[in-house]
């Protein structure tokens, strides 16, 4: 019945984009207005980041039943969306009653598609880790077509699509697929952490695949620092994000400040954490400078309550920290570009490990026949890497196949931009396109 009215005042109070290139200089201008519900805000910048657009500029405000947000974007070259293609599909899928997407699932396994398999992983970092899982793929057949892997505080999750190497399809087998559970949860399991990987059956399509690993790396409880890890490491505190959060006791909200270093989809990240968390964001403004980001926003618990108690405002300063960090391009970002093949990945990281290098995150897709990969390493220590193992590293993949995109260790401290309270001020002024 809940879900019949939520259709009813849908479509009598459609929603409205707007979109035009005519009021900033630097940046379209994207205005959503819509009903409100829980989790509106992180699905529409979830439209926007899948698009790879960077969004410079936001001012969030949704509270009662209505959900009013401006939004300042650009491509990655940093100009602004020309091309009507990408215009027009924002809009419609704005505008769309089927845009609000299908719910996430809380579990963590193996599952058929159509055209592929997915293996969802979580359990503790190590070295060789992921060369260790692509070898026992490879080993059973199966043909990696695309995967994410993320590491943080020790923690690693992935989310690997494969496919049968013989016949290009998704596997079915529920033999086979049994046995690709058992081993792979052999290989997690192999440094004896009595944290362990959980691999239970989840349907297939139901997942945004960075989302479900935001997901997994919460419930990996990976926001608790591991000062073991850390140990012998000479960690720069000044380069972690800066996360504050206050009680705003005349308005009856809690108040989040956060200062980062910028990158893409930094917003799509934290605000990934906050919705999971349970927590509605009905004010915000969201700024990037030439190299820092400031978010603000007011928040409530679904409840309608602001944060009640300092273990939990610790709690979810330690969320949104491993939020921004998780994605973080640490280390020295390798470009593979080469034609696929049935191992490929696994041969690929077996030079990464016997040469000492650590993957910190890696990001794996095949286009046309082309294994197109990103890797960020380091070496075991989590120290930069040294050239000369790079350049043995490129001799034996081939030079033209592996290349050194960048190097994203910092020279030095970035220079520190003013951070004000954009909201304490502005909170309740009126919005236009002009004024914004």
């Amino acid at each position: 019945m809940d879900d019949e009215y939520a259709k009813l005042i849908r479509r009598m109070n459609p929603p409205r984009v707007v979109i035009e290139n005519n009021t900033c200089k630097d940046a379209t201008v994207i205005q959503v207005d819509s009903v409100n519900k829980h989790g509106i805000l992180l699905e529409v910048v979830q439209v926007l980041t899948d698009l790879n657009l960077l969004i410079t500029k936001a001012y969030i405000s949704s509270d009662g039943g209505w959900f009013m947000d401006v939004f300042n974007v650009v491509d990655r070259d940093g100009n602004k969306i020309r091309d009507e293609g990408v215009i027009n599909y924002i809009q419609k899928t704005l505008e769309n009653d089927s845009f609000f997407l299908s719910p996430l699932r809380g579990s963590v396994g193996v599952m058929p598609s159509e055209e592929h398999t997915s293996i969802e992983l979580a359990g503790t970092d190590r070295p060789g880790l992921l060369s260790e899982v692509c070898a026992v793929l490879a080993d059973l057949h199966c043909n990696v077509v695309n995967a994410e892997i993320w590491t943080h505080n020790s923690r690693a999750a992935a989310v690997v699509h494969v496919t049968d190497a013989s016949t290009g399809c998704a596997i079915e087998d529920p033999n086979r697929l049994s046995k690709i559970k058992v081993l792979l949860r052999n290989v997690l399991k192999g440094n004896n952490d009595l944290k362990t990987a959980k691999m239970t059956l989840s349907p297939p399509g139901v997942m945004h695949r960075e989302r479900r690993l935001h997901q997994m790396m919460f419930d990996d409880r990976d926001y608790e620092r591991n000062e073991r890890a850390e140990h012998g490491r000479v960690v720069d505190k000044s380069l972690r994000p800066n996360v504050s959060v206050m009680n705003c006791i005349e308005r009856d909200y809690t108040v989040i400040t956060m200062r980062s270093k910028d990158r893409p989809k930094l917003l799509f990240d934290t605000l990934c954490t906050l919705t999971d968390m349970q927590y509605v964001v009905f004010h915000g403004v969201v700024h990037t400078g030439r190299t820092e980001a400031f978010q603000e926003y007011y928040i409530r618990h679904v409840d309608g309550l602001p944060i009640s108690s300092e273990a939990e405002q610790e709690r979810v300063m330690q969320c949104l920290e491993a939020a921004i960090e998780r994605r973080a391009s640490e280390g020295l970002e390798l470009e593979l570009c080469t034609e696929d093949r049935v191992g490929l990945l696994s041969d690929i990281t077996r030079v990464f490990r016997e040469n000492s290098l650590s993957i910190k995150r890696a990001e794996i897709s095949t286009k046309s026949g082309k294994a197109e990969d990103t890797f960020y390493v380091t070496d075991v220590t989590g120290s930069a890497v040294d050239t000369k193992t790079i350049d043995a590293i490129r001799q034996e993949i081939g030079q033209s196949a592996l290349r050194v995109k960048r190097n994203s260790w910092p020279l030095s401290n970035p220079p520190q931009e003013t951070a004000t309270s954009f909201l304490f001020s502005n909170l309740f002024k009126a919005r236009t396109f002009q004024n914004f």
